[in-house]
């Protein structure tokens, strides 16, 4: 299978944006426009995550949100074995989309490291850009099935009919992922879902984060997932829509002939 993606040698190093720098948040739009992820540092504190949240996003509140609009992360000792709770607890994730089974995922994903683990929790992103190419490329029957509509069907009874690859009608594209027990798949799909999942982790990018540094992604672009980890692991969340203009998802490339069905049914 041909590879279209090589993870960076320093991921953080290669996404990084000086929050001190004149003009930032023209900065930060504009990247997240062109990669659709940002690297940041020196948000050493939960008011300091904040202050910068909402000067790049209107917070969204949700189920897992505190009244400030962010989430703590951290192993709960009681929350880990029920579905839909995973991250409160200290095992690995696989790579999924923040919010996948409400009607409109939240945009923009930011997470910051408030205390590291004793060992392991590095966060693992993955380019849905990558994955999309991947599987057009080396297996396009995989493709072309995970881009039909209502192919799956994410989350518990109040969940959401959708599809892993939704083409908008600029030919842009977007992704939108689960892989716990909370997905359900149509049988058409899938034959393809060890396809899929193996193109998800072969292009996984390692974050290693020290405290205050974090990342910020594009929600309808990138996966993240992570590492298991032992230790009082704290990281702060903030899920919102961005306060700039962002084209949906990310653009194929050149190689990807576009889709033959147009999917922006969600």
């Amino acid at each position: 299978m041909r590879r279209v993606h090589q993870p960076y040698a320093d991921a953080f190093a290669h996404h990084h944006i000086d929050l001190s720098a004149p003009g930032v948040e023209v900065m930060i739009a504009a990247q997240l426009r062109d990669v659709g992820l940002v690297t940041l540092d020196g948000l050493t504190s939960r008011s300091a995550v904040l202050a910068f949240a909402t000067r790049i996003m209107n917070l969204v509140p949700h189920r897992d949100s505190e009244t400030d609009g962010l989430t703590t992360i951290r192993d709960t000792h009681r929350h880990a074995r029920r579905a839909g709770f995973a991250g409160f607890g200290n095992g690995g994730l696989d790579p999924h989309t923040e919010r996948s089974g409400t009607p409109h995922p939240p945009r923009l994903m930011l997470l910051v490291s408030g205390r590291a683990a004793v060992r392991g929790g590095t966060p693992l992103l993955t380019d849905g850009r990558a994955v999309h190419a991947d599987l057009f490329l080396g297996d396009r029957e995989a493709g072309a099935a995970l881009t039909q509509p209502r192919t799956a069907f994410f989350g518990a009874g109040d969940g959401h009919a959708t599809q892993v690859f939704t083409v908008h009608r600029d030919e842009r594209v977007s992704v939108r992922l689960r892989l716990d027990s909370l997905a359900r798949w149509n049988p058409i799909v899938e034959p393809h879902l060890p396809h899929l999942r193996a193109a998800a982790v072969r292009h996984q990018i390692p974050l290693a984060l020290a405290p205050g540094q974090g990342y910020l992604l594009d929600n309808e672009r990138w996966l993240h997932a992570r590492r298991a980890f032992t230790g009082d692991r704290l990281c702060w969340r903030a899920l919102g829509e961005p306060r700039f203009p962002m084209p949906r998802g990310f653009a194929p490339i050149p190689e990807v002939a576009a889709p033959p069905i147009l999917t922006e049914v969600g």
